[in-house]
């Protein structure tokens, strides 16, 4: 037996609901309508072309998986979208937080003091562990300044605020040779 399409194999002027799907093994009921017994005229009766029957349903609409799928997606993306906003938006208040360096100290002179000590690397550890972040503090001293926890944890701006606060209170000389 040869399969044709749905709209192939319709008379001109039978319409055929959109995304249906033929089984020929699809009984009848008495009335003409599907085996659940819905008339033949209504949404859910399966329409009957020759021998065969159309079948509607979820499970046999590829549209309607690609449209779910779609749904899916955008919410993902939806969600991911407001949390990468959200941490911006957390990273920005905590600049604004720092963003006023104490003593009169400079952007200039923090970022040569920083590029000397770890190159800029608000992650940096020395190679025994003492000495963290961009300004490579050490605990004590870390907590001198108000600093709480690890340092190379601590946003880059806190750290550029700490470092701030320690020059203007001691000079160069936590830092001897970058300091200079």
């Amino acid at each position: 037996m040869l399969a044709l399409p749905a709209a192939a194999s319709a008379a001109p002027n039978e319409k055929l609901p959109p995304r249906v799907r033929l089984r020929a093994d699809a009984p009848k009921g008495a009335n003409g309508g599907d085996r659940s017994g819905a008339p033949s005229g209504s949404v859910d009766a399966a329409i009957g072309i020759g021998d065969a029957q159309a079948l509607t349903g979820p499970l046999l609409d590829p549209v309607g998986r690609y449209s779910e799928l779609i749904a899916v997606t955008t919410a993902r993306t939806e969600q991911r979208r407001k949390a990468h906003a959200r941490k911006q938006r957390e990273a920005r208040e905590e600049r604004e937080k720092f963003a006023h360096l104490p003593g009169g100290v400079t952007m200039a002179t923090l970022e040569s003091i920083a590029a000397c000590e770890s190159g800029g690397n608000p992650e940096a550890v020395s190679p025994d562990g003492t000495y963290r972040g961009k300004y490579q503090f050490d605990q004590g001293t870390w907590e001198s300044v108000g600093g709480h926890g690890d340092p190379a944890a601590a946003p880059e701006a806190e750290q550029d605020y700490r470092a701030a606060l320690l020059y203007s209170e001691s000079g160069s000389s936590p830092w001897p040779v970058c300091g200079q």
